[in-house]
């Protein structure tokens, strides 16, 4: 498409001198991405033409396994299911959108694969993701060899090294260039909030990071002088527990309580409190600062103790739409909506395990074991298998 390319160029060149010029601003300090503005540019015209729209096949097509390799599959057909990360790939728009100039060896294959699980001609019944998963271990050598791996590990990992390729802001900054913060100023907590996310921006920010990362805070209470310290973390999935109890299931509302529930810290334990200058017994609970567009959320269900791993086996029951996140918020914050999309199962032993995934599109949920590829109803989606759920924000939902 060398004419709409072109476009493109010359209308990223025009807004950034319309901004520059209007704005009164150094065109050799402006901090305006030129890759930001392409990707915007071409958001805005595919919401404006609708024969500008991606022509897209089925999606139902499977992956083949080439050698222990169901967990790779059953994640990549649920991040193929994750929309604006699929439509980012296959307009190839991270290719103006990055900062590096090395080559994205991984993101290219990632795409390759996703391209051919989406082609609109329908050629391939069954995509090969070998030059995928080899250009993967050669990433990450951790997952070298043909051994069973578990399914959100390779979902971190990949996502962190194809944020690290497609990254907006340098590998390095320059000294200086960080946000400061002033000193001896009490801040509000949604400030302290925003002043780390800014932080985090300024060396982090890429469409991995604008669609899965959210950020945690953790609320320390110390029990001698009432004192609150905040500290604020980013997270691109939640590592939920299982409660434990009599009984085969539970629900994922017990779960999120679980999580987010107060914890007591004795003085051995606790870090430092910031006005007692001293460890002092306290209590420590997480809460969700900011919500990602596409929340993972991890059941924790493999346990590790001195000489051996086990794996829970409770049925954890999770709403399909309307999950409200908004009661682990900020205080106040209403409801926050998200709707299921993608399901990743892991059934069998921990030595002996296979993956699989459901995944939601405009005809229904679909069930993706490696290569074969079948329609399911909703109904079937709650199991005991159930092991990394893809939630998208309800569009309606309020955003902090």
């Amino acid at each position: 498409m060398p004419e709409v390319d072109g476009l493109m160029e010359k209308s990223c060149e025009a807004l950034c001198r319309s901004l520059v010029a209007h704005n009164g601003i150094q065109a050799e300090s402006a901090d305006i991405s030129h890759s930001v503005l392409y990707t915007s540019l071409m958001g805005l015209l595919l919401v404006a033409d609708k024969k500008a729209e991606i022509p897209l096949g089925s999606g139902q097509v499977g992956l083949r396994n080439v050698g222990n390799t169901c967990f790779l599959n059953a994640v990549v057909q649920c991040l193929s299911h994750t929309r604006g990360l699929r439509d980012y790939c296959i307009t190839k728009s991270y290719l103006q959108d990055k900062h590096s100039k090395q080559e994205p060896v991984l993101m290219n294959e990632f795409t390759r694969v996703l391209s051919g699980l989406w082609d609109v001609d329908g050629r391939d019944t069954v995509v090969n993701p070998s030059r995928f998963y080899s250009a993967f271990k050669e990433a990450v050598p951790y997952f070298s060899g043909y051994s069973q791996q578990d399914a959100q590990e390779f979902l971190r990992f990949l996502l962190d090294r194809l944020h690290t390729e497609i990254n907006r802001r340098p590998a390095k900054r320059p000294p200086g260039t960080d946000t400061q913060e002033p000193k001896h100023k009490i801040f509000r907590l949604s400030e302290q909030a925003a002043i780390m996310w800014k932080k985090h921006l300024e060396r982090d920010d890429s469409r991995i990071v604008d669609i899965f990362s959210g950020q945690l805070r953790s609320s320390l209470h110390c029990s001698i002088c009432s004192h609150y310290s905040n500290t604020f973390d980013v997270f691109c999935d939640l590592s939920l527990p299982i409660p434990k109890r009599s009984g085969d299931r539970v629900s994922l509302k017990e779960c999120l309580d679980l999580f987010s529930q107060e914890e007591k810290l004795d003085e051995e334990n606790a870090p430092m409190c910031e006005r007692c200058c001293r460890r002092t017994k306290s209590t420590k609970r997480l809460t969700i600062q900011r919500f990602p567009k596409v929340i993972v959320i991890h059941l924790n269900r493999f346990t590790m103790s001195r000489f051996s791993i086990s794996k829970s086996t409770v049925c954890v029951s999770f709403p399909i739409t309307k999950l409200d996140l908004g009661p682990y918020g900020p205080v106040d914050c209403g409801p926050v909506l998200y709707n299921l999309y993608a399901v990743c199962y892991h059934s069998g032993t921990v030595n002996m395990g296979h993956y699989t995934a459901c995944c939601r599109d405009e005809d229904g949920w679909w069930y993706y074991n490696d290569s074969s590829v079948q329609q399911v109803p909703d109904n079937q989606l709650q199991s005991s298998q159930a092991y990394v759920l893809f939630y998208q924000l309800d569009n309606s939902a309020m955003r902090h």
